[in-house]
């Protein structure tokens, strides 16, 4: 029953705001008010969201963009949008800590992707705005994990892949944190020339 209730909040969370999602006994109702159009999904299908493959994932995802219930272009996030999710990160990690924020990341960034693969270009267009507005936000003050949290969550939601890292070096201890994508780190996996060793990966859904 929890399995069932997490596929539809990721459903939900995919389709809206173009359309409401509605539990059915067999699945799920997908509504479109507006323009009076309905469709049905199983419960197999509403699973797929939460349990099934990247590529399972994207096939059923491509097919609601087909069928007209999500919109087919990605949503770009304005500068002003992903300052205020800057903020609200570095806010929350300073609240609650980090590792705490890491555990959340599975609300904040959906478990689905599009078929299509992250272009370099609009992940290198999201790195040039995240570190900009983090450079010149005397809140954020360039900290790495409020920057690796943003791009991780605004890339998810725009159902891209991105894996969010956390590396460490000896000699002098520091952590360091990043999001990859399409061959592009944000913030950079090496600043300053000092390399960090992966200790831990978080991929899609915040596993």
């Amino acid at each position: 029953m929890a399995d069932h209730a997490e596929a539809l909040v990721a459903v939900r969370r995919f389709l809206s705001p173009s359309c409401r999602v509605v539990q059915m006994a067999g699945g799920a109702l997908i509504a479109d008010f507006r323009r009076a159009r309905f469709l049905g999904m199983t419960t197999a299908d509403v699973h797929t969201f939460v349990h099934g493959s990247a590529e399972e994932r994207a096939e059923l995802a491509d097919a609601l963009v087909r069928a007209g219930c999500a919109p087919a272009r990605r949503k770009e996030y304005a500068n002003a949008e992903i300052g205020l999710w800057l903020r609200g990160v570095r806010l929350l990690i300073a609240t609650v800590g980090f590792g705490r924020v890491l555990r959340f990341l599975s609300v904040a960034a959906p478990d689905y992707v599009r078929a299509e693969p992250p272009a370099a270009e609009e992940v290198a267009r999201l790195k040039r705005a995240v570190q900009s507005l983090a450079h010149t936000s005397w809140f954020v003050n360039d900290d790495c994990k409020a920057e690796a949290v943003t791009a991780f969550v605004l890339l998810r939601r725009s159902g891209l892949r991105a894996v969010l890292h956390v590396g460490m070096r000896e000699h002098p201890f520091a952590l360091h944190a990043w999001t990859s994508a399409a061959g592009l780190c944000i913030p950079d996996a090496d600043p300053r020339g000092h390399a960090f060793a992966p200790i831990l990966s978080i991929d899609p859904g915040g596993r």
